[in-house]
């Protein structure tokens, strides 16, 4: 069966970029730099996805490239069949993401109706509005079925063409919107708040949440990589890639802050918030510009937000249909289709849980803490802050101890043929074999005892 391939170089990284790219970096990346204390945050998240990230980006595509083969069946391929739990682990957190995505992405496409209609008060029942569940469904799968026509039509048709349309588009919308917040009253204020740090803001938990940020914001230790990286031609130069898409996700998220701080700035509202920042913040901004310039600006701001999202949908949605389709040879079709609805019904608790019903709302309380979380905050913890970090963690030591890093050497030199020798390998192999396991193992076992345990 045909598995197909990406048709060029810029084809590949525009995909890859895209699923870096999402609502990680505009819906989550904001509010997590506002409990953050702005610049601090932004900082630790800069140093984990240059320092820690890269390497690991490029193990993956390393890992797919070598073998021709999806997230799990990559290790099996190697020889190497008792670490595929790295990639079923991925797998299972694409899906367990996907499920919360899907439903966030939907509050997102709703939201664009909203503006268009000019229904600035929308804000002020946020509540109700994601507690409407006919609506929530509807717009979550359309959002599903959208992502699921995409990566129905395969690499070179179906994810290549929609990233070379949604991400330059993505990236036009932004830069539009950055010149407009930047001729806001006090919007200076918001630029100083993100890029001037306090340095005694940094602590373990900044460093935490940063940590798993840059995990989810670039797609890692879910399998994604691996994936795509099996789509890849072997003339392709895999660290300069690996360099363009950290930096296009960096870009974005950066990006997004000048955006989203000159507009919460302008508007005097505090800048401490959780998921609902976007949702419930920004439709008052959008309404003091005016109806005619609110819905023009409004509108235009969450379109970008859902071009974002299914950017990452696409790539979350291929790794199971990929496992699917090169494991049990199942048509690519009907994958895309059976997995789509099955992430679909996994993510109903998510949608439930934000007070429709108590169960969901409040699903489980931690030790070491007084107060319950509902069912997505507990998804996201696990898949995100959980799962991300130690399958970036268990890569670092399979590159190390199992495959050798002398593999690894020899995969990135195929198309870069000045690696062998060179500081950027001594710069990989260093951080693989120590850098990152000691950060990420040392940062992913306090977060896990921090969170669910209280310690």
């Amino acid at each position: 069966m045909k598995r197909g391939s990406f048709n060029s170089k810029l084809g590949f990284i525009l995909a890859a970029s895209g699923s870096a790219v999402g609502l990680g970096n505009i819906w989550k990346f904001p509010f997590e730099v506002s409990n953050g204390g702005g610049a601090a945050f932004l900082i630790m998240y800069l140093f984990f996805c240059f320092i820690l990230c890269f390497p690991v980006i490029v193990s993956e595509i390393a890992i797919g490239r070598k073998t021709k083969k999806n997230a799990i069946g990559a290790f099996n391929s190697l020889g190497h069949r008792n670490w595929n739990f790295i990639g079923k682990m991925g797998v299972l957190c694409g899906v367990l993401i996907l499920s919360f995505y899907t439903v966030v992405a939907g509050w997102v496409l709703g939201y664009v109706v909203e503006m268009v209609n000019g229904n600035f008060d929308i804000s002020n029942n946020f509540g109700s509005y994601v507690n409407n569940i006919q609506n929530v469904f509807l717009y979550s799968i359309l959002f599903m079925f959208f992502t699921a026509l995409i990566v129905s039509r395969g690499v070179e048709k179906g994810i290549e063409r929609a990233a070379k349309i949604l991400m330059p588009s993505l990236i036009i919308i932004i830069l539009m919107l950055i010149i407009y917040a930047l001729t806001l009253p006090n919007s200076i204020d918001g630029i100083i708040f993100y890029l001037v740090p306090d340095f005694s803001q940094i602590n373990l938990t900044v460093a935490g949440n940063a940590l798993g940020q840059a995990f989810f914001s670039l797609s890692l230790g879910m399998g994604m990589l691996i994936t795509y990286g099996s789509y890849v031609d072997s003339k392709n130069n895999i660290i300069n890639s690996a360099a363009l898409i950290t930096l296009t996700d960096v870009g974005i998220a950066f990006l997004s802050g000048l955006i989203i701080f000159p507009f919460i700035f302008s508007s005097g509202i505090e800048t401490e918030g959780g998921p609902g920042l976007i949702f419930q913040v920004f439709p008052k901004i959008f309404e003091n510009l005016g109806d005619t310039t609110g819905v023009l600006v409004g509108s235009t701001f969450f379109i970008l937000l859902s071009f974002a999202a299914i950017t990452s949908t696409v790539s979350l949605l291929e790794v199971p249909v990929s496992y699917l389709v090169d494991e049990y040879k199942i048509n690519r079709k009907y994958s895309v289709w059976i997995v789509a609805f099955i992430i679909l019904l996994i993510g109903i608790p998510s949608a439930l849980s934000q007070g429709k019903y108590e169960f969901f709302s409040q699903f489980i309380t931690y030790f070491g803490s007084e107060k319950p979380i509902d069912f997505m905050t507990f998804i996201i913890d696990v898949s995100n802050d959980t799962l991300l970090p130690f399958g970036g963690f268990m890569i670092t030591m399979y590159v190390t101890y199992i495959w050798r890093k002398k593999n690894l050497s020899e995969e990135i030199s195929r198309g870069n043929p000045d690696y062998k020798g060179s500081a950027v390998e001594k710069y990989i192999n260093f951080s693989i074999s120590y850098v990152c396991p000691l950060i990420l193992g040392s940062i992913f076992l306090i977060t896990f005892l921090n969170k669910f345990f209280g310690i």
